[in-house]
């Protein structure tokens, strides 16, 4: 499998990803190049978030304002983040958070428990926001303050929240059993009479993913069943900006299938589940149509896996756009057309941020080592067979036992580059 990874010819998985970063004592950012990002406006953006995540808990707070504006506000940065815009997102957070920090100072009794739940909500905004941008290290503070203010908050299913989005923190560094007692303790305080139903189904779809990634297979889809038993009782709902239901249920199913399943199965089953148009978050709709795409790319069908990309741009483009896996599709569909393009195939690389020009010459996914490998120069004389090379230097000692070596080759042995 590593091999077929290094060469190209298979697609690697996030749990592969993430085992072969722990045994290089490495992070997956640093292996699959990440961050990727539009240019100058996102830094800009994310760098004026750093630098208040960087304040901690001595954030410089500023006026506040009603109350209530700031209720509004953060429901707006929700919207705009379920919608995958994520710079604006990012762009308005700032300023929202030492506002509430403001508020905090202002306040006291009910408010301000009330007031610590709305910065605790913020904070983990900020982090999933900020993941989103291939920087999940500093999502880490994020959770740290999210933990600090949460036990202070009117409402304990945040401080749940919090601790499920450190499990899936610890699942893509690979670090699994950590994960395990997280959502273990989390689907204890709510998989109950008085525990939140969504919380629970959440947590489960958590464990769901931790399991997958270790390669448990009846351990992930127990996990499922259950969660498939809550959504029947919740239906659709974004409490506690979830996107919990029956569809994003099944959008789990698809992705266990095919971390720890038969890809084929979860090619031609994720190709048929049916998600209803305006659903309420576009992201994981995306999601879904990446991890097909993925899917189909291990059954050998390039062009599938290209149509499932176009789904995946239509619902979540700026998403579509950060990630590294159109070479593979591109580059095989290229081959099998003979080299003419295709509308199919040129969309994709029109995707891709215009900052990381070298990504179109990539075929594989494991970005920063495979494009330091495949971007080098070729020497002209290595793209010759060995026959070939041999009738060059006949008349030498090396090449007369060259040509004795090529004898016994196939007619048309291709030489490995420099």
């Amino acid at each position: 499998m590593l091999k077929a990874v290094e060469q190209g010819r298979e697609p690697a998985s996030p749990g592969f990803i993430s085992a072969v970063a722990k045994a290089l004592h490495i992070t997956p950012e640093q292996l699959t190049g990440a961050p990727y990002d539009d240019g100058k406006p996102l830094s800009d953006a994310v760098n004026e978030l750093s630098v208040l995540l960087a304040e901690g808990r001595y954030v410089r707070a500023v006026e506040p304002g009603p109350l209530a504006g700031i209720d509004t506000d953060l429901v707006a940065a929700q919207r705009l983040y379920r919608r995958d815009r994520t710079l604006e997102t990012i762009e308005r957070l700032p300023d929202l958070i030492r506002r509430i920090h403001g508020a905090v100072s202002d306040s006291s009794g009910e408010e301000r428990a009330h007031v610590s739940t709305v910065l605790t909500n913020a904070y983990l905004l900020a982090g999933w926001a900020i993941r989103r941008t291939g920087r999940p290290a500093l999502m880490l503070p994020a959770l740290d303050l999210a933990d600090h203010y949460a036990p202070t908050g009117n409402d304990p299913g945040w401080g749940s929240l919090a601790m499920l989005d450190r499990a899936r923190m610890l699942t893509h560094y690979g670090e699994s059993e950590v994960a395990d007692a997280l959502i273990d303790t989390v689907v204890t305080a709510t998989d109950s009479a008085h525990g939140s139903p969504v919380l629970a189904g959440y947590a489960h779809l958590v464990g769901a993913v931790n399991q997958a990634r270790r390669l448990d297979y009846s351990g992930a889809m127990s996990h499922i069943e259950a969660a498939r038993g809550l959504a029947s009782r919740t239906g659709e709902t974004d409490e506690y900006v979830t996107a919990f239901g029956p569809v994003n249920v099944e959008i789990h199913a698809h992705a266990v299938e095919l971390e720890a399943g038969d890809p084929n199965r979860a090619a031609v089953q994720g190709a048929k589940l049916s998600i209803p148009a305006g659903h309420r978050a576009p992201t994981r709709v995306g999601h879904h149509w990446q991890d097909n795409a993925r899917a189909w790319l291990m059954s050998r069908k390039p062009e599938r896996a290209l149509a499932a990309l176009n789904k995946a741009r239509a619902a979540a483009p700026q998403q579509t756009a950060s990630i590294q896996r159109f070479g593979k599709p591109c580059t095989a569909s290229r081959r099998r057309r003979g080299g003419a393009p295709t509308p199919s195939l040129v969309s994709p690389a029109g995707w891709v941020p215009h900052s990381d020009s070298r990504f179109h010459h990539l075929n594989g996914t494991l970005g920063s080592y495979e494009r330091s490998r495949r971007t080098r120069p070729v020497c002209h004389r290595h793209r010759l067979t060995r026959r070939q090379r041999y009738r060059q230097a006949r008349g030498s000692r090396a090449g007369r036992r060259l040509g004795r070596v090529c004898d016994r080759l196939p007619r048309r042995q291709p030489v490995h580059r420099c």
